[in-house]
């Protein structure tokens, strides 16, 4: 199952997220796929600050660009998070040679890899839509990349859920399953 979960920042999407792995997971080892580098002193708190509050049903996989990779890494029939997708695509576009079109061919693979092995993939990603419009050339291009990013993701996951002041929207589910 392949569940996108986006929100604001600090909105709850990523403990949402976690609950919902560590629920599929049914007592085995969640994974979490890790996007963040810490580029700087805010991110290496940050970055700390989620590892303080995971329990040890996690295993880390940092993985900021090569997602693909680090899922192959996974037991089949695994819980996985892959938190988060807005840095994951800041990565795509400045600290490697992908194309935007390499970028997302990586991120189907990953899923396709995810089906096939019967993963329960939970993806994680800022929505950094709402704003006030940008007002020069590159932050719109990372905005336009990320969003068609989420449009493709929403429509290949099975469940898109969207949290909001730490309250679950879901707006596409499938039947059957819980989150």
């Amino acid at each position: 199952m392949i569940v996108f979960v986006s929100g604001g920042a600090r909105s709850g999407k990523s403990e949402l997220a976690e609950r919902c792995v560590l629920s599929a997971a049914d007592g085995a080892t969640g994974y979490y796929l890790a996007t963040a580098q810490a580029y700087d002193r805010e991110m290496a708190e940050r970055i700390a600050h989620h590892r303080q509050f995971r329990c040890g049903q996690w295993q880390t996989l940092e993985a900021p660009l090569a997602i693909d990779r680090a899922l192959e890494k996974v037991p089949d029939g695994s819980a996985v998070l892959l938190d988060c997708l807005t840095l994951w695509a800041s990565q795509v576009l400045y600290a490697s040679e992908l194309s935007q079109a390499e970028g997302l061919a990586l991120m189907a693979n990953m899923l396709a890899d995810a089906r096939v092995r019967s993963i329960h993939l939970v993806i994680v990603s800022n929505d950094i839509n709402e704003a006030l419009p940008p007002t020069d050339a590159e932050t719109w291009r990372y905005l336009a990349f990320l969003q068609r990013t989420h449009r493709w993701l929403a429509a290949e996951a099975d469940s898109v859920i969207e949290v909001i002041a730490g309250c679950a929207l879901k707006w596409k589910h499938e039947k059957g399953h819980s989150l």
